[in-house]
This record gives structure tokens, C-alpha cells and sequence, in this order.
């Protein structure tokens, strides 16, 4: 089967098609054929070798990432996080799942998106896509979804509360617009001119083009601010916040990396009743790899950044 390949860490060059051995379901397992993957910004960061936390945490933390994750490279050589398919065969232990049944998984540091099949266990963070929802649709929830879900979920977010999303054009901060939304909540999102409008279609009360206005000298006071980029000052952000209020750092405030089924489940249920769904920026084909970690890179995508994988067919 082809894969991307991470040799070593670097620019995005480190990244090389191959042909591997297709994998076998143990007892356990489902073989999943891939339709489409993501370009998470946790693969990113783990080709890179860049953390992103910061001057002086990277300094400490990358000792401990390269004895985590490998010295000169990643030991998991197949990067991708986030993931749908189609089940193509199940192990003789498998009750949950069936051949031709179309899900969507995360694979969290076990990565694994990267290739044309995988093999997880019937148990992990695997849920079947709702009818009328795409591959590459259902593929960025699998993970970003859960983080969105999982930081209102430590906010306590309630009703008539007012969050601010800074950062909320992209991955996470979409996942949050929207869930924000369902929660009756009062939104504030801030993005840039360009995507503005946007912003506002997922939810958002009130929009913040930061290009024109800093939003941390705003006069308002919110019960949550949440900086789904991670590249917002922790002191001026906790300057808008209203006594007692929650302050949230995409890259500091996760809550444990460990994805839960259950957490998968409630959006998936959210997705079946039309309230949820990704917004995607680009899609690029596998063997294309390269040009998307470049275009990532950058950072200026909107929503997810989908790779197809083979054809929906």
C-alpha cells in the first residue's frame, strides 16, 4: 500500500511516498481503507520538531518530546492524526463493526492517517460517519471536535455566557463557533478580515478583525477566553475576563491528551442532527502531501486542511 513516510524532522521535504506491506486485523482490529485524512497541526509540529509553546517551554520540552517521540525522527514513521473510511474487513473478535461501513477515527500519537489502510482496535475513538456526510467532512471532527468539545467542556461553559475565541477561523476555533452555539452561549469570535463573515455564518454574536482593532484592549469583560492558536499573551487575554472567569490556551489547558469514545459520540450526534460539520480550507490528494504541510505551514488556513486518499467511490 502507498504511505508518507516521515524520515527525519524538518521541513515538509521529510515527507516521502512509499510502498509498504498492507496491514492484518488482529482479533481485535478493523482494517480501515482511508478516504481521507487531515493535516493536524499536532502532525505539523511533530515533523517540524516544533512544539510551539513558547521560547522558554519548547526549550524544556524538547528534550522530553524527542525521548517521547524519537531522537532523530519520529519512531511512528506514518504521521497523520485524524481520519475516514470505509471498514474493509473486521478480526474474528470484532461484534461493533462490519465490512462497508463508512467511520471516522482518531489516532491521536499513534498517528497512522498517512497511508491508504490502518488497522485500530473495534474499541478506540472509531464511530460510523452519519448518512449524507462526506469522508473528508467527517474526517477533521475525529480529532479537532473533540478538542473544541473538550475545552467547553473545562470552561463549564453555560447559557447567556460570553466567550471570546480568539483564533476563530481556524481548525479548533471553527469546532468551537459552533459548538459554542449549541450551548446557547454569547459569542465573540476573532479572525481577520477575510474570514469575517464566515466566522459569523458557524455562530458568532459579534465578530473581531484583528487586523483593524486589539481585541484585548476591548472594554467588554467575558466569562471564557479562549485562544484556539495559542499565540495570544496569557496576561492581556486574562485582562477581558470578567472576575471568576476561565482563560484557555489551546496548547497549555488540554486536559490530558487521551480522546474518549464517549466525547466522538456526542458530536457525532450533533453532526446527525445538522448542527455540526467541518469547514474545510483546502483539499490536496495524498501524493501532495509535501505542498500541504507547506500551505499549513504558513498559517493562515481557515477551518481544516482535508487529503484524500484514493477515490469515494
Amino acid at each position: 500500500m502507498k504511505a508518507v513516510i516521515c524520515t527525519r524532522y524538518g521541513p515538509p521535504e521529510v515527507l516521502e511516498i512509499q510502498d509498504i506491506e498492507k496491514p492484518t486485523p488482529r482479533d481485535n482490529e478493523v482494517l480501515i481503507k482511508i478516504r481521507a485524512t487531515t493535516v493536524h497541526i499536532g502532525d505539523t509540529k511533530i515533523r517540524s520538531f516544533k512544539p510551539g509553546m513558547g521560547k522558554v517551554q519548547d526549550f524544556f520540552f524538547k528534550p522530553m518530546m524527542r525521548f517521547m517521540l524519537g531522537f532523530r525522527g519520529p519512531r511512528k514513521k506514518i504521521l497523520g492524526m485524524e481520519l475516514a473510511g470505509e471498514i474493509e474487513a473486521t478480526g474474528k473478535s470484532v461484534t461493533l463493526f462490519k465490512p462497508g461501513e463508512k467511520v471516522f477515527a482518531a489516532t491521536e500519537m499513534n498517528f497512522g492517517g498517512y497511508a491508504e489502510y490502518i488497522c485500530l482496535p473495534e474499541n478506540s475513538v472509531v464511530a460510523t460517519i452519519p448518512a449524507g456526510m462526506s469522508y473528508e467532512e467527517a474526517a477533521p471532527i475525529s480529532n479537532g471536535g473533540i478538542t473544541a468539545l473538550r475545552f467547553l467542556r473545562i470552561a463549564k461553559l453555560q447559557k447567556k455566557q460570553k466567550i471570546l475565541i480568539y483564533g476563530a477561523s481556524g481548525s479548533v476555533g471553527t469546532f468551537t463557533t459552533q459548538l459554542a452555539k449549541t450551548m446557547s452561549a454569547e459569542i465573540t469570535g476573532v479572525c481577520s478580515t477575510t474570514n469575517m463573515a464566515m466566522v459569523q455564518s458557524l455562530g458568532a454574536d459579534q465578530v473581531i478583525d484583528y487586523t483593524q482593532e486589539d481585541f484585548t484592549k476591548t472594554t467588554e469583560k467575558y466569562d471564557v477566553v479562549f485562544d484556539a492558536v495559542g499565540k495570544a499573551s496569557p496576561s492581556d487575554c486574562k485582562s477581558i475576563l470578567k472576575p471568576g472567569g476561565v482563560y484557555l490556551n489551546v496548547l497549555r489547558s488540554s486536559g490530558g491528551l487521551k480522546l474518549k469514545l464517549e466525547e466522538l459520540q456526542f458530536l457525532q450526534n450533533l453532526m446527525e442532527k445538522g448542527q455540526f460539520t467541518s469547514v474545510i480550507d483546502k483539499r490536496f490528494t495524498l501524493d501532495q502531501i509535501v505542498e500541504a504541510h507547506h500551505y499549513v505551514d504558513k498559517g493562515h488556513k481557515k477551518g481544516n486542511v482535508v487529503i484524500t486518499v484514493g477515490s469515494e467511490s
